[in-house]
């Protein structure tokens, strides 16, 4: 049975993150999605445990996910869920740079491997940020994350 951590901030989910969630869970037997507080990403957009909800209610299809919140190193989590891989989405080049790093890193000091999944064009680029500045101006962004998330946006005070 193959364990794979997919970790993130999902403040919020989008579609990407969706994607990406679906392609590993037809390539690997278990996907275990983590959202943590990323306090270098700013303030938060939706507590750890909204976040937590969103994300289940929008992977709510796919049998062998699970969702988590965490708060520790990635690998430290990775360990604890016995993960084989850690996977992460790429979006751009730049995106492949920092995660790069980030996966020799997390290799080094744990022996767990990245397995990077390029997300289609489509959605490549979608980014947790922008959404949650377009939201917070009333922006419409529905067509950009899953029903559960728009819904929840939709009763978002403009700024």
């Amino acid at each position: 049975m193959t364990v794979v951590l997919y970790p993130g901030s999902f403040d919020p989910i989008h579609n990407g993150h969706v994607e990406i969630v679906e392609t590993a869970s037809r390539l690997f037997d278990r996907v275990v999605v983590a959202a943590m507080r990323n306090p270098q990403k700013g303030e938060p957009l939706f507590s750890l445990a909204d976040r937590q909800e969103l994300i289940e209610a929008s992977l709510h299809h796919l049998g062998n996910v699970e969702v988590t919140m965490f708060s520790s190193l990635v690998v430290d989590l990775a360990r604890e869920i016995g993960a084989d891989f850690i996977v992460k989405g790429l979006r751009a080049v730049s995106d492949f740079e920092s995660e790069l790093q980030m996966a020799q890193m997390n290799r080094s000091i744990s022996g767990v491997d990245t397995l990077f999944i390029p997300s289609a064009s489509g959605n490549s680029f979608l980014a947790s940020r922008l959404i949650r500045e377009i939201a917070r101006f009333g922006g419409d962004v529905t067509n950009m994350v899953p029903g559960p998330v728009a819904e929840r946006l939709g009763g978002l005070p403009s700024a």
